[in-house]
């Protein structure tokens, strides 16, 4: 894809809240009624067709909060509470494996969190060797870690090479010192471009770095020094994310609306064209969807290409067809029938596991209408184009009649020119991408029944 122009007006007028369908129903559907035992039927039903594995292990350790953060985290200096968190991470393990079959391999493992390189070196190690004990990883295996370049050495660098990671994330968000300063987060950019050497050093395959714009004293001069510099340090991935204000979730944003001012919706959707226009016509990004970047040579953006792109919790995924097994604190699994999230502080997890429970707090079972329907949001998110035929003998349905409302429901975005509809199917344009969530909304069943303030704008 050659450079892409953005079409303000049109922003303007899709820029509604939505979900960012990381999940099909998403998480708000969640319901405190599903529970362990619930968890533990789930499990056993996906190992009848047993699928590949996808590994999913959230570190929520951090210490200090980045007062933007969405996450769910732990801020503390005790570097202690990280041997313990691991020895637990080993037991929810021991209690997951025998209830999975055998045979399945897990083709892909990603650290979140928080922040895993709280962890020590000899903690990562411990942990990458208790993985290995438990699972079977595949020889290809896609291993990805969050890094935050902040009070990092080499050593951790090693430790996670040792522990099998080849793809390493860092969290950047803004190289102007105002910006970081508002946002408490100091991160020099000569820091991250050493860190980023130390990565490349000790042979990972590919670097991703994150991106936020929509922060206080983000002006469109100074994010464009921000890109210059980003590029600069060549990527092969980026994530560029829209800060979501949601202080009614996030108590600690309120910080901004008492101190430090954000830019204005028009300066927001500026930023978006500047990004976007800079890393597709200057730096020759591939514009993969929703946030993401990539190099046209990625396996991103191949996989899109390939049409085996996938979307979950931790984003864009190049290994479609894999169930998620997620350990730690807050962490959601995934089958091809339901959705669950353990524990969300760490005064409930840890009894749940001394019990030799899964340490499952809420969750929501997919129903047939939601398993097509996640089906076709899904190629929308991903591939940027449904096609009738094939999902109609996939899914067993007559798609045309089944999504005859839905369908007729995207003439205002063709005529905007969102998508191109065909008498076979219909494919996002290049403008589309900027607004896929808003073209996925239209399929969306459990949508009416949100609440706008449970979401994010689409910018």
């Amino acid at each position: 894809m050659s450079g892409l122009h953005v079409d303000l007006d049109l922003i303007r007028k899709y820029n509604v809240a939505g979900p960012r369908y990381t999940s099909y129903p998403p998480a708000t559907r969640f319901a405190d009624s599903f529970r362990e035992p619930d968890a533990r039927t789930e499990l056993a039903a996906s190992n009848v067709e047993p699928r590949d594995l996808s590994l999913y292990y959230h570190i929520p350790f951090c210490e200090s909060l980045c007062w933007f953060c969405g996450c769910t985290t732990v801020i503390t200096l005790n570097h202690r509470q990280g041997a313990r968190y691991v020895e637990y991470l080993d037991r929810e393990m021991a209690l997951t494996r025998p209830l999975l079959h055998p045979d399945r391999r897990v083709t892909q493992l990603h650290w979140g969190g928080g922040s895993p390189t709280f962890l020590a070196p000899d903690e990562i190690r411990t942990l990458g060797a208790a993985i290995r004990r438990h699972f079977h990883l595949a020889p290809d295996i896609e291993a990805s870690v969050e890094i935050d370049p902040r009070r990092l050495s080499p050593d951790h660098i090693q430790a996670l090479r040792d522990a099998g990671f080849n793809r390493a994330s860092l969290g950047v968000q803004d190289f102007d010192p105002q910006v970081q300063s508002a946002i408490h987060r100091i991160q020099p950019a000569d820091l991250t471009a050493e860190v980023i050497g130390w990565i490349r050093s000790a042979g990972f395959q590919s670097l991703n770095l994150d991106l936020i714009y929509g922060l206080p004293y983000q002006t469109l001069d100074s994010f464009r020094r921000t890109l210059d510099r980003i590029i600069e340090l060549a990527p092969d991935r980026l994530a560029v994310f829209s800060y979501a204000h949601v202080p009614w979730l996030k108590p600690s944003q309120k910080i901004f609306e008492k101190r430090s001012p954000l830019p204005s919706p028009e300066t927001k959707l500026q930023l978006l064209k500047l990004v976007v226009e800079t890393l597709t016509s200057q730096a020759g990004y591939t514009y993969i969807g929703m946030d993401h970047f990539a190099r046209p040579g990625d396996e991103l953006a191949l996989a899109q290409a390939r049409g085996t792109l996938q979307r979950n919790f931790q984003g864009y995924s190049t290994r479609a067809g894999t169930d998620i097994a997620s350990f730690g604190m807050s962490a959601i699994s995934q089958t091809a029938s339901a959705y669950w999230q353990n524990h969300k502080t760490l005064d409930a997890y840890y009894p749940a596991v001394e019990a030799g429970q899964l340490p499952v707090a809420r969750g929501c079972p997919v129903t047939e209408d939601d398993r097509i329907r996640r089906a076709v949001i899904m190629e929308i998110m991903c591939n940027l184009r449904v096609e009738f035929a094939p999902l109609s003998r996939r899914l067993g349905i007559a798609f045309t009649e089944y999504f005859a409302r839905e369908l007729d429901s995207l003439a205002d975005l063709e005529a905007d020119g969102l998508l191109h509809v065909r008498g076979d199917g219909f494919s996002l344009t290049d403008l589309g991408r900027l607004l896929v969530r808003i073209i996925a909304m239209r399929f969306d069943a459990h949508l009416p029944q949100t609440s706008e303030r449970r979401f994010s704008r689409a910018i």
